[in-house]
This record gives C-alpha cells, structure tokens and sequence, in this order.
C-alpha cells in the first residue's frame, strides 16, 4: 500500500515539492516518499535531514491531514535508523489513525524485535508482534506477512519447543502461495538486521 505525502517540503533546501517529484527540483535531492521502500532506500544523512523536517511538520501541525502518513514516514525513518522505540510509537500512531495500512501493523511488528533475533524477544513482544502482523492480514493478505510470522515462530517458539498453531511450517506454505517473492524475502531480513535461518530458505 503506497503511502503519500503531498506538499512534503525538500529536507535539503526547503523547497516545497508536489507527489510526482522525483527530486527536488531546486537543489536535486531524491527524497519523494512514496512508500517505506522509497524511505528505506535512502541513505542515513538524507534520512536524518528527513526525519527531522517531518518531525518539525507534526510539532508545527501544518498539514493535519497527513499526520498519519507523516507518522508511518517517520516510523519508516527510525526503524532504518535502528531507533526501535521511536519507529515502534510512530507506526502505532499511524495505526491509530488509520487502521487500513496494513504496512504500519507489519513495521510496528518488526520494530518490537529491536534488530535482535525472535529468540531473544521477550515473550510479551513476540505475541504483540503476531497480533500485529494478523491485523495486516486482515486488511491485506500478503506473502511477506506470513514469511515474517514463519519466522517468529519458527525461531522463538519451533527453537524453544513451544506449540502454536499455525505452526512456522504452515505459515511458510501460506507464504508461499501469496506471491511471495525473493526480493520480499531479502528485503525483510535485512530489515530485522539478523541471519535468515536455513529453515526458511523458499527460492
């Protein structure tokens, strides 16, 4: 689900920039925002510049009617700047604001296990990361949603021989047939920052 942000001002040079920006058109700074992917490309100076000119917008209060993108923007932010507990507090703000982003439960969840592997969350985190990442699957089924949940459950609860259901096992079969993609698969594991276990090795 794109996120966008419209009147988003350039965080290099102030300029104001429309959706169809590519770059800013004053100083050639790539900074549109269109989705957590777009925000996730960015390098970590352009990120902080970014972070820090949205952060002013919500304090400013100048464009009410994006907060919530705003917040799921800077939740986007944080979480590549590895600063979990802010990522985690905007993307649950942008939740409560909009409960049709699946994006925002997902990131939420991946924020609460803090770049550590699901074996070292507590086990207070790990069931909200799961009620996270079911409320994206009501709003959107999607493969990369279930892969995450195979992967918590394979390496929190199948390593520490606890029983849910549906099992790692399971979720990796619905991942697989909800178009879930290489690319997805790499991309999530270089989110959480840790080792994709072998077990879940699908291309």
């Amino acid at each position: 689900m794109a996120v966008k942000m419209i009147d988003l001002k350039c965080s290099g040079c102030g300029f104001a920039l429309s959706p169809s920006n590519v770059e800013c058109p004053r100083c050639g700074n790539a900074i549109t925002v269109t989705s957590f992917n777009s925000v996730y490309a960015q390098n970590l100076p352009t990120l902080n510049k970014l972070s820090r000119a949205l952060d002013k917008d919500l304090r400013d209060g100048s464009s009410p009617e994006l907060d919530s993108s705003i917040k799921f923007t800077l939740g986007g932010c944080y979480l590549k700047l590895k600063l979990y507990d802010k990522a985690l507090m905007r993307f649950e703000e942008a939740i409560e604001e909009n409960f049709d982003n699946p994006e925002a439960s997902f990131y939420a969840a991946v924020s609460l296990l803090k770049g550590k592997k699901a074996f070292l969350t507590p086990m207070a985190d790990i069931k909200k990361a799961i009620e996270y990442v079911n409320a994206a699957l009501m709003v959107e089924e999607r493969g990369v949603f279930h892969y995450f949940l195979a992967y918590i459950k394979f390496d929190f609860y199948a390593r520490k021989y606890l029983r849910i259901s549906p099992d790692w096992r399971q979720e990796l079969m619905m991942a697989r047939s909800t178009n879930l993609s290489p690319t997805d698969c790499d991309m999530l594991f270089d989110i959480l920052g840790v080792a994709r276990p072998a077990e879940l090795t699908v291309f």
